[in-house]
């Protein structure tokens, strides 16, 4: 079992990878909007870049690979494809299991880099629509993972000071986020 340290009063959830097993869907999306335009994305490159939203991603992958793709279109095109997939998503056991025991007990947010839409069709694929207020995703103007930014607005919107949060994460970048943010932080990767 994960556990809830003692002095916890509020709990901070990232998404894909976290609640969700995703990881393989967005990877089929990433691989069809590149094949369409005849290029390719390494894996392994993706896989350093978990929790980073769709455009900083793009624009990397220009530099490091010399490509000139526009960043908002083929950002759009990803998304396109992955929104199709989201509803074969499937929960990360040992993770919800800890949403539905502190449901009404704490208040409880996501943070993502995903858009907002895909979030939320996450959830409801995972059956959690109803759980998380606020969801903070690349949507919102705040500064993605690793900053703490997006992490310290959720404390704010819910009222919280950050060393009573405890964040959920399954990426290096998102961890060091919510570590500069002040908050406990359990990398779920060493309970699944």
């Amino acid at each position: 079992m994960i556990p809830v340290h003692p002095h916890i009063r509020c709990l901070i959830f990232d998404c894909d990878g976290t609640l969700a097993d995703t990881m393989s869907l967005h990877w089929e999306a990433w691989q069809e909007a590149f094949t369409a335009i005849g290029k390719r994305c390494p894996a392994n490159f993706l896989d350093d870049l978990k929790g980073t939203p769709a455009e900083k991603i793009i624009a990397r992958l220009n530099e490091s690979y010399g490509y000139d793709l526009d960043i908002k279109r083929f950002a759009k095109e990803k998304q396109r494809r992955v929104h199709k997939k989201l509803l074969r998503a499937k929960p990360i056991d040992p993770v919800v299991e800890i949403a539905k025991r502190y449901k009404n007990r704490f208040p409880m947010a996501v943070v993502s880099g995903g858009t907002k839409a895909n979030v939320q069709l996450t959830l409801e694929a995972i059956g959690l629509e109803n759980f998380f207020d606020p969801i903070i995703t690349a949507d919102d103007p705040v500064k993605p993972k690793p900053s703490p930014d997006i992490f310290l607005e959720a404390a704010r919107r819910l009222n919280m000071e950050p060393r009573y949060c405890q964040v959920f994460e399954d990426s290096d970048l998102g961890i060091e986020g919510a570590r500069k943010a002040g908050m406990t932080v359990t990398d779920v990767r060493l309970f699944i």
